[in-house]
C-alpha cells in the first residue's frame, strides 16, 4: 500500500503523520521537545531535539499505518526559527525559535534601507525574521557568526537532515530571507547594507518551489525513521502558510488562520496590494503566479494558557471547567480589557516592544472573569488583523480556523462574535500535516497540481455563526481594546527596554 510521511515541527514538538494515497489518515505520533528562555523575549531550542523528536513521531505513525511503502515524504517547520551550524550541520549555538525578539533593533535597522526588494515585506524585515537574527549574531556573537558554515530556517535544517542536501524552501526564502523569485534572488547588495554581506553564502544552495522533488531519502534517515519504499523528498516550507493547501486549495478570499501559541494568518492574492500592515505580498511563495498575504498574534493560545495556569493558577486538566464557567458570563460587562501584546505586535502594528496587560482590575474581579477578557484580547487582536487585510485591499470571505482553538469552545465562538462573521473550524486531524501529504502526493506524480492535490484533500469543516446580540457588545468592547492599545503604548515601549528585561 503506498503512503505519504508528513512531519510537522511545532513550537512545542514534533508530530508525523502517515496518510493513504487518496488522502486518509493512516497513523500518527507526537513527541515534545523543550524551549528555554534565557532572558525575556528570548526563545531558543536544540535542533538535535527537532530530529530526535522528528524520528520518535515518525515511526510512531509508521508502526500505526502498519509499515506502508513510503512514496514521498514532505515536512513543515515553524517560521523564522534559525539554526546556526558548522559545515558538518552540527550546531553551534540553540537556535533562535520564531517567537524570539533580540533582534528589534535589527529589524528597525532594515526600514531605513529603503531597498526595492522590502516592497514584499511591508517595508521591513520583522524582528522574527532569519535576516535580523543573522544580523544580531553578526553584531553580538560575531565569533559563532564568523564560524556558521550554514544560517538556515529550521525546514531547511530538516530537509538536509533527510537528503544530505542544502535545497532551502522557496516559501522561507521568500518570506524569511528577502529572496526574490522573480529578480536576482537573494539580495546581495541589501545583506552588505545590514553588515552581513556574506549571509547568502551561509544559506541554502538551492532554492526548490514548494511541492517540487529535492530528492530521495538518504540512506541514514531512512534506517533511523524507519522508512521503506521510494520515499521522495518533497519541498516543504512554513506550518501555517501550507494550511491554504489543506482547506481546498485557498481561493482568492479565503483566509486561513491557524490558533495555537499564536496565531498565523495567511491568504493567496492574485493581484499584489501594498498595505503596511500585512507581511508581504511575497512573490510566489506558495504557488507560482500568486501572491501572499501574512499576518498574525505572536500570542494567542499562550496569552490564555499563561492567564488560566500562570496567573490563575488552575493545573492544565481543570483548564476545561474554567472555560466553561467564564463561558455563562456576559460578553464585556465584566468590566475589564487585556491586550494580548505580551510577546509584541506581528501585525498590523508590526511592534515588538508592546507588551501585555489586563486593565480594569478590582478586588471583585473573579478568575472567571479575568479568563474570559483574556480570550475576548485574544479576539480583538484576531479582529485587528482581519480588519488589517480589509482595510489594506486583502480580500476576506471566507474565515477558515483550526488548530489549538478546537479544544476550546468559548475561544471559537467569541472569535466568531467579535469578527461578527461566520468561521469554519476544520475538524479532523492536524492541518498542516494533511498540506505536506497534499505536497507529497504533487512531488510524486500523484496529482498534476498543488491546486488539484489540495482539492482532493479537504478536510471536513464545522461552521460557527456570530451570535448578533453578542457581536453588538463587542463593538463596544473592541473600541475600549483599541484604545487601551494607544494609551499604553509609550508605558509598553519604556518598560520593554533592556533596564527592565535583562
Amino acid at each position: 500500500m503506498a503512503a505519504f510521511l508528513a512531519l510537522d515541527l511545532g513550537t512545542e514538538g514534533a508530530r508525523a503523520a502517515v496518510y493513504g494515497a487518496e488522502g486518509a489518515l493512516l497513523g500518527s505520533g507526537a513527541e515534545r521537545y523543550p524551549t528555554r528562555f534565557p532572558r525575556p523575549g528570548w526563545a531558543e531550542q536544540d535542533p538535535d531535539d527537532w530530529w530526535r523528536a522528528s524520528v520518535s513521531a515518525a515511526r510512531q505513525a509508521l508502526a500505526e499505518a502498519g509499515g506502508p511503502q513510503v512514496e514521498g515524504v514532505a515536512v513543515a517547520t515553524t517560521a523564522s526559527t534559525v539554526a546556526v551550524l558548522d559545515g558538518r550541520g552540527r550546531p553551534l549555538r540553540p537556535a533562535l525559535l520564531w517567537m524570539d525578539g533580540r533582534a528589534g533593533e535589527e529589524s528597525e535597522l532594515t526600514a531605513r534601507t529603503g531597498h526595492p526588494v522590502l516592497r514584499y515585506a511591508g517595508g521591513s524585515d520583522a524582528v522574527e525574521w532569519l535576516v535580523p537574527k543573522a544580523m544580531w549574531l553578526a553584531r553580538h556573537e560575531p565569533e559563532t557568526y564568523r564560524a556558521a558554515a550554514r544560517i538556515v530556517e529550521a525546514v531547511d535544517y530538516m530537509v538536509w537532515r533527510l537528503t544530505g542536501r542544502w535545497a532551502g524552501s522557496r516559501m522561507n526564502a521568500v518570506c524569511k530571507s528577502n529572496y526574490d523569485p522573480r529578480g536576482a534572488g537573494f539580495p546581495h547588495d541589501l545583506y552588505e547594507q545590514l553588515g552581513v554581506a556574506d549571509l547568502a553564502a551561509k544559506l541554502p544552495d538551492e532554492i526548490v518551489p514548494v511541492g517540487d522533488p529535492v530528492g530521495p531519502l538518504a540512506a541514514a534517515a531512512r534506517e533511523e525513521l524507519g522508512v521503506t519504499g521510494p520515499a521522495t523528498v518533497v519541498s516543504g516550507g512554513i506550518d501555517a502558510h501550507l494550511s491554504l493547501l489543506a482547506i481546498g486549495g485557498g481561493h482568492e478570499g479565503q483566509v486561513s488562520i491557524v490558533c495555537g501559541t499564536s496565531n498565523a494568518f495567511v491568504t493567496e492574492i492574485a493581484e499584489p496590494v501594498f498595505p503596511p500592515t500585512v507581511w508581504g505580498p511575497y512573490p510566489d511563495a506558495l504557488r507560482t503566479g500568486r501572491w501572499l498575504v501574512e499576518g498574525g498574534q505572536v500570542s494567542a493560545g499562550s496569552v490564555l494558557a499563561w492567564t488560566g495556569e500562570g496567573l490563575i493558577g488552575r493545573p492544565r486538566a481543570e483548564i476545561g471547567g474554567l472555560i466553561e464557567a467564564a463561558g455563562q458570563l456576559p460578553p464585556v460587562e465584566h468590566g475589564l480589557i487585556v491586550l494580548d501584546y505580551f510577546m509584541g505586535n506581528r501585525t498590523p502594528l508590526r511592534d515588538p516592544r508592546l507588551r501585555g496587560a489586563v486593565l480594569g482590575l478590582t478586588l471583585a474581579s473573579t478568575p472567571e472573569q479575568v479568563y474570559r477578557a483574556a480570550v475576548e484580547g485574544v479576539a480583538y487582536g484576531t479582529r485587528q488583523v482581519i480588519d488589517s487585510f480589509t482595510a489594506g485591499g486583502v480580500p476576506v470571505e471566507e474565515i477558515f480556523v483550526s488548530g489549538g482553538i478546537q479544544h476550546n469552545e468559548l475561544w471559537l465562538r467569541t472569535t466568531a462574535d467579535v469578527l461578527g462573521r461566520p468561521v469554519h473550524l476544520v475538524t479532523g486531524d492536524n492541518l498542516t500535516l494533511r498540506a505536506c501529504s497534499v505536497l507529497a502526493a504533487t512531488g510524486t506524480g500523484r496529482h498534476a497540481s498543488l491546486a488539484e492535490a489540495a482539492a482532493a484533500y479537504a478536510p471536513k469543516v464545522r461552521t460557527v455563526e456570530p451570535a448578533a446580540a453578542h457581536t453588538q457588545a463587542y463593538r463596544a468592547g473592541y473600541a475600549d481594546y483599541l484604545e487601551a492599545t494607544a494609551a499604553t503604548t509609550e508605558i509598553s515601549h519604556k518598560l520593554s527596554g533592556a533596564r527592565h528585561e535583562r
